[in-house]
C-alpha cells in the first residue's frame, strides 16, 4: 500500500510563501524611515489612480506595480503567519490539482480581482492596502469547489493527496449545498466583523474585507478557468477500484 508523506507542498506553494517572509525579513532590517518608505511604494493606494500617483512614494510606477506588489508585503507578522497557514491549506491544493503555472496564475488573478473591488469601494483613499489576504480568499473559495465533492464521497483524504481525481462542483452546486452555504456564511460575516472593527492583521496598513470579498467571489466564479482535472491514477498492483 502506498503511503503519502505527511507534508507534501507543491514547490510553487513553497516559493510563493518563501517570497513573503523574505520580503517581511527585509523590512525588518531597515531602518524605520526605510521600511516605511518601502511598505508605501510597495502598497495598493486608491489615491495613486485619482492624479496623485507621482505624488506618493513608487510614484507612477507604483502605478502598474502595486497592484501586484503589495500582494508580498504583510502588515505583521501574526498577518503573514495566518495568511501563510491558509496559502499551505488551501493554495497546496489548488497547486497539486491545477499545477504550478496555473496555481501562480489563479491566485494573481483573484488578488487582481480582490484589489480592484477594494478600489472600487475607496475610490481615490490614501489608507495603504497590503496583503496576499486576497488572493488566498479566491484560493479558499476555488478549493471549495473540489472539496464539496470530497464532502459527498466521504473521503476527505483525497482532497489532500489527490485532489485532480475529484469532480469540480459548479456554482449552483455549491450555493445549493448547506454545509457549503454555511462555510461561506460564516466566513462572510467574519469580513463584515474585520470590515467594521477593525483588524488586528495590520500595523499601520488597511487590510479590507471588500478585497476578501472580491477575491473570494473571484475564486467561486473563476476557478473553472484554471482547472486541470487529471485521469484518476491507476490502481497499483494488488489493488482494485
Amino acid at each position: 500500500m502506498r503511503r503519502e508523506p505527511i507534508f507534501n507542498v507543491p514547490q510553487s506553494v513553497l516559493w510563493l510563501l518563501g517570497a513573503f517572509i523574505a520580503v517581511h525579513v527585509a523590512r525588518n532590517l531597515l531602518p524605520e524611515d526605510w521600511d516605511a518608505t518601502l511598505l508605501l511604494s510597495l502598497a495598493f493606494i486608491p489615491a495613486r489612480y485619482g492624479g496623485h500617483g507621482a505624488e506618493l512614494p513608487g510614484g507612477v510606477v507604483a502605478l502598474f506595480t502595486s497592484p501586484v506588489t503589495h500582494m508580498f508585503v504583510h502588515g505583521s507578522l501574526t498577518h503573514l503567519v495566518i495568511n501563510g497557514a491558509w496559502l499551505l491549506a488551501f493554495g497546496a491544493a489548488i497547486a497539486k490539482r491545477a499545477g504550478g503555472a496555473r496555481f501562480l496564475a489563479f491566485s494573481l488573478f483573484c488578488g487582481l480581482v480582490a484589489i480592484a473591488t477594494y478600489w472600487g469601494f475607496h475610490i481615490g483613499g490614501l489608507d495603504p492596502v497590503v496583503g496576499a489576504s486576497g488572493a488566498i480568499s479566491g484560493q479558499m473559495a476555488g478549493a471549495l469547489r473540489f472539496f464539496l465533492p470530497a464532502v459527498r464521497r466521504g473521503d476527505l483524504a483525497l482532497f489532500r493527496t489527490h485532489p485532480e481525481v475529484l469532480p469540480l462542483a459548479s456554482v449552483a452546486e455549491m450555493l445549493s449545498h448547506p454545509q457549503t452555504l454555511t462555510v461561506i456564511g460564516i466566513w462572510v460575516a467574519l469580513n463584515f466583523l474585520f470590515g467594521f472593527g477593525g483588524s488586528i492583521f495590520a500595523e499601520g496598513a488597511a487590510i479590507a474585507w471588500e478585497a476578501h470579498l472580491g477575491g473570494f467571489l473571484a475564486g467561486l466564479f473563476g476557478y473553472g478557468l484554471f482547472d486541470r482535472q487529471a485521469p484518476p491514477p491507476p490502481p497499483e498492483e494488488g489493488e482494485t477500484l
